[in-house]
């Protein structure tokens, strides 16, 4: 799964899973352009790895700073192989008649507008290349969570448009899959873990949710997301490949 030669556009690249992603990016050969809008978290990232890495400091619900950051990565490494859809927020953590119209449309649009916005303005160099686009999906949205709901559409969203473009953009060339994760230790994760009313409870649910009896960290994740971006997955295109450790697997509490 060599990656050599290969430039890669992540969307919240700084922390989290975007962050192991990158690291496994740029370990297997890749140059990295990654927007976030965390900008110590993106400087601490290009003092780490240098010349490639490409910090972008930007919000993804800005149209002008998801064009101009691929523009920037096109310019900087001269070309583009893969756009990776990894910004993601998961709060609030509510049922749908609690979730207020700004929580809502804030989850849309960092969750999956911004999908739009990096299709828009990154797939003719995609075309030239024969590339392809990963999102960060999750388990959720294939089979739901309570008092979560905003969220949940968001992902149940970008799994189901994952599988509109892998067809649309097909005669491309272009491969379109996504990675769908269930629990991972993140920032987010634990943002989410404090919100639940049983929260002192929680990491152990998280453990005994997965059959293979851990909640991982991302490195999970990024393995399996450049095994998907690589020329190892040529054949591959509309898959949501489950990450989960089994959570999705028969009949648990």
């Amino acid at each position: 799964m060599n990656l050599t030669s290969k430039t890669i556009f992540i969307t919240g690249g700084a922390s989290g899973i975007g962050r192991e992603c990158v690291t496994a990016y740029l370990r297997a050969g890749a140059r990295v352009g990654v927007l976030d809008r965390d900008e110590n978290a993106l400087n601490e990232l290009q003092t780490q790895f240098g010349e490639a890495l490409l910090a972008l400091p930007g919000d993804v619900r800005q149209k002008d700073d998801i064009q101009t950051a691929i523009e920037q990565t096109v310019a900087t490494f001269g070309t583009l192989h893969v756009i990776h859809n990894n910004a993601g927020i998961a709060s609030p953590s509510r049922p749908l008649d609690q979730t207020s119209e700004d929580e809502w449309d804030s989850l849309f649009e960092i969750n999956l507008k911004s999908v739009y916005y990096t299709t828009k303005y990154g797939l003719e160099y995609l075309r030239q290349t024969r590339g392809n686009i990963l999102n960060t999906s999750s388990m959720v949205g294939e089979i739901g969570q309570e008092n979560h709901a905003a969220y949940v559409a968001t992902k149940g969203g970008m799994s189901a448009l994952t599988k509109a473009m892998a067809l649309d953009y097909a005669p491309f060339g272009i491969r379109v899959n996504a990675v769908c994760p269930a629990g991972v230790w993140t920032p987010m994760l634990r943002k989410w873990a404090g919100e639940q009313p049983n929260a002192g409870e929680i990491e152990q649910y998280l453990d005994d949710i997965h059959p293979l009896s851990y909640c991982p960290e991302g490195d999970v994740i990024a393995d399996v997301a450049v095994f998907l971006v690589s020329d190892a997955a040529r054949f591959v295109t509309g898959c949501i490949m489950p990450v989960s450790g089994g959570a999705e697997l028969g009949y648990r509490r």
